[in-house]
């Protein structure tokens, strides 16, 4: 208010222009295989979005979720996902379709 008045400025209280934008909302995608329950992720969500169900990471209120994927940044067995709901996700190989016997690239003898 002070700052309105010293610069000559009148406050018109029309100050809602991003509440005229939907809110995006978030989806994660939980990798039940590789999630041990660390509880990193649950720890690290600024919303409180994620919680421990069974000894794996649940999105409890996930219309709490920004979208920061601190969950996805900080989940040491990369788990965790979060996608823009609505938004075309990048094509990756689904965990059944993936060789996990694959020889290293790096073959030392």
């Amino acid at each position: 208010m002070l700052l309105t008045k010293r610069l000559g400025l009148e406050y018109t209280g029309d100050y809602h222009y991003m509440s005229d934008r939907p809110k995006k909302m978030y989806a994660h995608t939980v990798r039940e295989r590789y999630c041990k329950g660390c509880n990193i992720c649950v720890t690290f969500c600024p919303k409180h979005v994620l919680t421990l169900m069974g000894g794996k990471v649940h999105a409890e209120r996930p219309e709490l979720c920004i979208g920061c994927t601190m969950c996805e940044l900080r989940c040491p067995d990369f788990a965790i996902e979060v996608h823009e709901i609505g938004e075309e996700p990048e094509t990756a190989l689904a965990d059944e379709e993936m060789d996990f016997n694959l020889p290293p690239e790096a073959m030392h003898d």
